[in-house]
């Protein structure tokens, strides 16, 4: 099968390598026929985040389960199935609190030996190794390039709203328009915030965030600490989310938060960074960072993704094959895309 590997840093191949087959009772396989390159893609093109050369890439993907074990009972051969970023097994410690994405044997596609050694989906096979809790099937009449986001991005910037204790009626800040962040503004206007103030620098993404409900502003022309000031008399927002993962972003986010209020770090962050605590805590803010636990919240955000209360259409820029990922990559790191779906 033909499969996106890494090579180093700002560089990808098409190689060739053995379609995946089940040899255990909890696995299956999937026919890719949709997948994203998303912005963590980059970490791992950047070298920023270190995987093996020749690893399988890709952590986002629709397709159909061409076999399956013995023991996967939520979906069958011919179903046709997105999947989450991350695996897990669904009976450690972790799990049956519900923290999926913190799972003991649990894994992220396509990110090498450090998050599971699980092989990725820019692929034309992908194995999925705890098929029950990883896939679920698509719903009838949606299309792979809304079912793609459920999986992670829009997943994400769910987590991020409700990690976050927004209620309606709140006010929102969110740093950094990628998809991402843009999915966060959409999903903190589901939940009923009452304004959502959108920073960036790219014109065109801030175009995108004004579209979706938000106050755009720009983080170098425009003023971002007035406009939420102006937005809260003052105090600042309820919830500010760092969907950048910069440390930049994070002090923007502390700053903007109000007293008792709550920042998220949704953006991703493989080294150490400075963080003004002595704002943090003399704000009292709730302060969470992580990966998102999409696995915990791929039912309602599909359900959304289904009534069209989130829709993501408008972030898929490009459609590309999988023998043009190298200049897929290429365009996503020069900011000329916002989504670009691969499909094999």
């Amino acid at each position: 099968m033909k499969a996106v590997t890494f090579q180093a840093p700002g560089e990808v191949r098409l190689d060739d390598k053995p379609e995946p087959e089940v040899d255990g009772p909890q696995q299956a396989v999937v026919r890719v026929e949709a997948t994203g390159v998303c912005g963590s893609d980059l970490h791992i093109y950047h070298g920023r985040v270190k995987i093996e050369p020749g690893f399988t890439i890709g952590h986002e993907f629709v397709g159909t389960v061409v076999s399956a074990g013995d023991g996967v009972t939520t979906v069958s051969e011919g179903d046709r199935v997105l999947g989450c970023f991350c695996t897990a097994c669904g009976t450690c410690f972790f799990c049956r609190h519900g923290w999926f994405h913190k799972c003991d044997s649990g894994g992220v596609f396509g990110h090498g030996a450090t998050m599971g050694s699980i092989q990725g989906a820019q692929a034309e096979y992908v194995l999925v190794p705890t098929a029950n809790l990883t896939l679920r099937r698509v719903p009838e009449g949606m299309h792979d390039d809304v079912a793609l986001f459920a999986g992670d991005v829009m997943g994400t910037g769910y987590h991020a709203v409700t990690e976050g204790g927004m209620r309606p009626g709140d006010t929102v800040a969110v740093f950094g328009l990628g998809p991402v962040g843009l999915c966060a503004v959409q999903a903190a206007r589901a939940a009923g915030a009452a304004r959502v103030i959108a920073v960036d620098s790219v014109e065109d993404r801030l175009a995108v965030a004004a579209s979706f409900g938000a106050d755009a502003v720009h983080l170098e022309v425009g003023d971002p600490r007035g406009a939420i000031k102006a937005a809260t008399d003052g105090r600042g927002v309820d919830l500010a989310i760092d969907a950048v993962g910069h440390p930049a972003a994070l002090d923007s986010a502390i700053r903007a938060a109000r007293k008792q209020g709550a920042v998220v770090a949704i953006g991703v962050y493989a080294e150490h960074a400075d963080v003004h605590m002595g704002l943090a805590f003399i704000k009292s803010l709730t302060v969470k960072a992580g990966l998102a636990n999409v696995i915990r919240h791929v039912d309602p955000v599909l359900e959304l993704l289904a009534s069209g209360v989130l829709d993501p259409r408008p972030l898929v820029t490009h459609h590309m094959g999988l023998g043009d990922a190298a200049e897929a990559y290429a365009t996503y790191d020069r900011r000329e895309a916002l989504k670009i779906v691969m499909t094999p």
